[in-house]
């Protein structure tokens, strides 16, 4: 295997005998091959257009493309059966368009054995690519194709769809199969930012139709006499159908991690039984779900190998797969997930154990910090806020990702802190006060509100009268650590923000001489000493 997608790689190089998240040989591997039909599927697509309706095979893809994003799918056994629906789609559309393909091997390499299967998934993996520099690139752009994924399935799944984002999928998947210069990859890597942008937005829409705005919420981490469900992920659908289900069973339910921003949502707030939210970011489940003592819902991505203690409480949904864990399937059209599995073990369990009380705050997407607008601006102009620094993205297992915690805690008190994503995790819970009433650390929510930042900074720009988004007292610090973190900075690039810190490393993916063109494009940068980045944040550097 060889796998360089997430920011814990080995040495920052590549996994090459077990993934660092835990994922085996074997299941990476099909995960190569799962890319490679769908590589595959591209290009007959794109030979069809106009014959044929591409939106099954988009739905699909997107699917796909989420299932291999790190610590999605640790399931063989469904990424052998994703790889056959792959080519049984690439076939079908062949007869229904009528097309006689002759090449690349991705889109006429075709067989149904086991054995074969794996043996292929062994020769077209990320180093089949020979070139660094053209292999760097393609990766950036794939994992920048899979973060977008993700969020295209979250806005799917709640109804919304826009098939531009499934076009540029299949344009940017065929790409990678062509024998294209350095300067074409760049141009569709930054057509990969500005899709994630249109995704993201449409994913906004998706949630905010659905559930209503988010609203400024304290949120309770403490907890209840009641036994529980825990659920983690960023599935607002199923989400409100857990919420549903136990409405009136006497069992409560607390968010975690990436679902902490339910909280947010009007439509959740009507629960009585929405407890509050429970532990931290994702890399500290195997603490949080062992002292929580009830069941627990994975409902996307950041899985990690379960413990014995908590194994049999735990179920998988959606595109999540763990071997040996209960996995709850996808309904019948027009029906709800059922969740009574689950709500029937919580009955049987003790309340979940105290790990902290007291409440965190958050709820500060585009909608409710534009209504406070001018209380922002004034602040900004009287000098009283003097600095934005967004320190959005993921967290992770690196002790290196201290210096997140230690930035918080050392910014002058004239900062605001904007963040979206787990990375919030390292200091929303630290007592950073407020500046005349607006809190120094305001969270959007999870990692694709990141756009919610985005929306924000441009009003911003407009409001102040500037002409580049750059000339805003607003830094970046970003924390990353998977595909969709990818995905969130090349939106932020293709809106042209510049001087980004990035860290704790820059991935490990990038090959010197593509690293060389972002830092002297964008002037992205690794993080540093805290007190030296905190002196050039408060310079504009």
């Amino acid at each position: 295997m060889f796998c360089h997608q997430c920011q814990e790689t080995a040495r920052n190089s590549g996994c090459t005998v077990k993934g660092v998240c835990g994922k085996t040989e074997d299941t990476a591997n099909l995960q190569d091959l799962l890319l490679f039909t769908l590589k595959g599927l591209a290009v007959c697509v794109n030979q069809a257009k106009g014959k044929t309706d591409a939106g099954e095979a988009g739905r699909f893809a997107i699917k796909a493309l989420f299932s291999t994003i790190t610590n999605v799918s640790f399931d063989s056994d469904r990424v052998i059966g994703l790889v056959r629906e792959s080519l049984k789609l690439r076939e079908e559309l062949k007869r229904a368009a009528g097309l006689t393909v002759t090449g690349p091997d991705a889109a006429v390499w075709f067989s149904d054995d086991e054995n074969e299967l794996r043996q292929k998934a062994l020769s077209v993996g990320i180093l089949s690519t020979e070139n660094e520099d053209i292999r760097s690139l393609r990766s950036l752009l794939v994992f920048g194709m899979k973060g977008v994924s993700a969020y295209a399935d979250h806005a799917y799944i709640l109804g919304y769809e826009d098939p531009a984002i499934y076009e540029f999928l299949f344009k940017g998947l065929e790409a990678t199969t062509k024998d294209l210069t350095a300067d074409e990859l760049v141009g569709l890597v930054m057509e990969c930012g500005r899709t994630a942008v249109t995704t993201m937005a449409l994913l906004d829409k998706a949630n905010t139709g659905t559930y209503g705005n988010p609203e400024i919420t304290k949120v309770n981490i403490g907890v209840r006499g009641n036994p529980g469900i825990l659920i983690s992920g960023h599935d607002l659908k199923d989400m409100e159908e857990l919420l549903k289900q136990t409405a009136g069973t006497g069992v409560d339910v607390y968010t975690h991690s990436e679902m902490l921003p339910a909280n947010y949502y009007p439509a959740f707030k009507k629960f009585d039984h929405l407890a509050g939210n429970y532990g931290s970011a994702w890399w500290k489940q195997n603490e949080d779900f062992e002292q929580f003592g009830g069941p627990i819902l994975m409902t996307t991505n950041c899985i990690i190998p379960p413990k014995d203690s908590y194994k049999d409480r735990i179920f998988t949904t959606g595109q999540v797969g763990y071997p040996g864990l209960k996995h709850i399937p996808e309904p019948a059209e027009g029906k709800a997930k059922d969740f009574s599995e689950v709500i029937a073990l919580a009955r049987q369990c003790r309340p979940p154990a105290e790990i902290e009380r007291g409440e965190i705050v958050g709820g500060f997407a585009h909608d409710q910090v534009m209504k406070v607008a001018d209380k922002v601006v004034e602040a900004v102009k009287s000098g009283a806020i003097k600095r934005f620094v967004v320190m959005a993205g993921c967290d992770g297992r690196f002790k290196t990702r201290s210096y997140f915690t230690d930035v918080a805690q050392a910014l002058p008190e004239d900062t605001v802190i904007l963040t979206a994503g787990c990375a919030k995790y390292r200091y929303n819970k630290l007592n950073l006060g407020d500046i005349g009433g607006i809190p120094r650390v305001l969270d959007a929510g999870q990692c694709n509100d990141s756009y919610s930042l985005a929306v924000i900074a441009l009003k911003l720009k407009e409001v102040f009268g500037l002409e580049d988004i750059n000339d805003l007292p607003i830094s970046y610090d970003i924390g990353w650590y998977e595909q969709k973190a990818v995905a969130v900075l090349l939106a932020l690039l293709s809106l042209g923000v510049k001087h980004i810190r990035l860290g704790p490393t820059l991935p490990g993916f990038l090959s010197a001489n593509v690293a060389k063109v972002l830092v002297d494009t964008f002037d992205i940068k690794p993080i540093g000493d805290v007190a030296d980045d905190i002196a050039a944040i408060r310079e504009g550097r």
